[in-house]
């Protein structure tokens, strides 16, 4: 990196009023507030986002003893500010309006019309600031039959066609369909708001005008099913679930070894070519079963049983180096605690940690986004629930405002 002084964060001097809870919405406002953004989270007094209540386990002191902080909730906004407003009530609805009219952009994941009845809808906050990028986030978009209907990352991982190509195939030891171990489809439209978002702003520079931005669980876990949809729109064949191998590929996929499992990602002939050296059985990359991936793909059937005969023979550690030596894509299956003790992810800096109020100091993962000349930024921990309330009140408020809303505690 150069010595020169890193500019600014690139969305320095942007303002979010973040109203979302759990994770979609939460995740894009910390990705917002990580690259800069002023982001204001606005919660429901004596209880905040739903994540706050979702453990154990909970962010622990200097003694090990609980905090009242959940770690779910730790996993999503850091680097913003909490204040606790009632929007239910009519002083809580004219405070947010306020604070939206100083806002560049809203974050929400309400039901489709739940804030209108509060006059938060965008129809209604676009009239005061016509340059607002309002984003909404819900489970089925603003339009269509499924519109009214609530939405969550499992249910939309199934309704999506996610399940249906995760888990083992049918006739094998537990086979069914198997969601993903994390809340994908909520992380991927996180990411795709944080997107539009952006493109909105960018347009706005040109137009001065803010948008709408109509973004569906349900979208995006369908847009997100990449190759697999093209499988079937182009191809014709409806996916399947196939466990770990992949459906265009052979061999991709975890394999036995003498004390665990492996993961052999062979992108092309010439990779194959070298792993049967490895595995002295070179007569496998010239038999025309084998010979090239087209080949192996309608031969799996064939060919992975014999590769597993030959893995179990030598131990993971000795696989993956003798297989790296050779420039042969592979790895590891690790569990959490092992993925934070590699080495290349210790280099990565990816274990961060920030000063917080109760435990002293809050682990998190950091961003993996990095920008040489305006890198992400690490301000503040997870907020507490209605931390900011008065600073930010202060601060985004005229001194007629802020009298009016001065925070009653």
């Amino acid at each position: 990196m150069s010595a020169t002084a890193a500019r600014p964060p690139p969305l320095t001097g942007v303002r979010v009023l973040d109203l979302s809870r759990v994770l979609a919405g939460p995740w894009a406002g910390q990705l917002l507030a990580d690259l800069g953004a002023d982001v204001v989270k606005v919660e429901k007094p004596g209880a905040g986002d739903d994540t706050r209540a979702w453990g154990p386990p909970y962010l622990k002191d200097a003694s090990g003893r609980d905090t009242a902080e959940a770690t779910y909730f730790l996993c999503a906004n850091r680097n913003k500010r909490s204040v606790a407003i009632d929007i239910a009530t009519p002083e809580g609805q004219a405070q947010v309006r306020a604070l939206a009219q100083q806002a560049d952009v809203l974050l929400e994941n309400f039901k489709v019309g739940g804030l209108k009845r509060y006059g938060l809808d965008y129809a209604s906050l676009k009239e005061a600031n016509p340059r607002l990028v309002y984003c909404s986030i819900t489970g089925f978009g603003q339009t269509g039959p499924y519109a009214a209907r609530a939405g969550y990352d499992f249910l939309i991982q199934g309704m999506g066609g996610l399940m249906s190509v995760t888990g083992q195939p049918d006739g094998e030891p537990g086979a069914g369909p198997q969601k993903v171990g994390v809340a994908l489809t909520d992380i991927m439209t996180g990411l795709y708001a944080t997107i539009a978002v952006q493109a909105a702003l960018a347009e706005r520079a040109t137009s001065g005008l803010g948008q709408h931005i109509d973004l569906a669980l349900l979208d995006v876990q369908i847009a997100c099913l990449a190759n697999q949809a093209s499988n079937y729109l182009a191809g014709g064949l409806v996916p399947r679930r196939m466990g770990n191998a992949h459906p265009n590929i052979v061999p991709y996929q975890a394999f036995p070894t003498a004390d665990g499992d492996i993961i052999l990602a062979v992108g092309n002939d010439s990779q194959f070519a070298k792993f049967c050296a490895v595995a002295d059985h070179a007569e496998w990359s010239s038999d025309e079963r084998f010979s090239s991936n087209a080949q192996r793909v309608a031969n799996r059937a064939v060919l992975v049983p014999l590769l597993r005969q030959a893995t179990v023979m030598r131990t993971s550690a000795d696989w993956i180096a003798t297989l790296e030596a050779a420039g042969v894509p592979c790895g590891p299956i690790n569990h959490i605690d092992e993925v934070f003790a590699d080495p290349q992810v210790q280099a990565r800096g990816l274990h961060i940690t920030l000063p917080h109020p109760l435990a002293g100091s809050v682990p998190l993962v950091a961003n993996p986004i990095r920008l040489s000349g305006s890198p992400v930024t690490y301000q503040r921990p997870p907020p507490l629930l209605g931390e900011h309330t008065a600073e930010v009140l202060a601060q985004w408020l005229s001194p007629e405002d802020e009298e009016r809303y001065a925070d009653p505690s």
